[in-house]
């Protein structure tokens, strides 16, 4: 099939197929025109490495794994695989770490928000009292006040 005809099969775009291709994931035969050519197997190959993405795996991991993978998606014992599986998992619970972290920061910052909210005078406090010694003053002695 035409790399047109599994983009559609598979879902995933002939950018992302020609992507695959590149880092080593999917191999398709070339045509006397040049065209690429993929087999019965590309479009299982392909939900597989979609499956392995979506599971957080980088393409060099998927690589590594990818010839290891059974028609239902099992990964197999093979040299290696288990260590680079281990490998991203320790990363990706890390990475967790960091986020859980950040976001425990965060909730915080925004409770002292919150909580420091209140109503806010613009006007500084001295000026505020000047203010208010001037007004009284001019209320209560009808002398202070000038006439035109």
């Amino acid at each position: 099939m035409l790399i047109g005809e599994l983009a559609e099969r598979t879902g995933t775009s002939e950018r992302l197929l020609r992507y695959y291709e590149r880092v080593g994931l999917l191999r398709p035969q070339r045509r006397p025109n040049g065209y690429r050519f993929y087999d019965g197997a590309a479009e299982e190959s392909v939900l597989r490495i979609r499956a392995l993405l979506a599971a957080g795996l980088p393409t060099r991991v998927i690589r590594q794994v990818l010839p290891c993978t059974a028609a239902d998606a099992a990964v197999l014992p093979c040299p290696g695989v288990l260590d680079a599986l281990r490998g991203q998992l320790s990363a990706l619970e890390e990475r967790s770490a960091r986020i859980a972290s950040a976001r425990e920061t965060l909730v915080r910052t925004i409770a002292a928000t919150e909580g420091a909210l209140a109503p806010v005078d613009p006007e500084p406090a001295p000026a505020r009292e000047r203010a208010q010694k001037s007004a009284q003053g001019s209320l209560s002695d009808p002398a202070s006040t000038v006439e035109p």
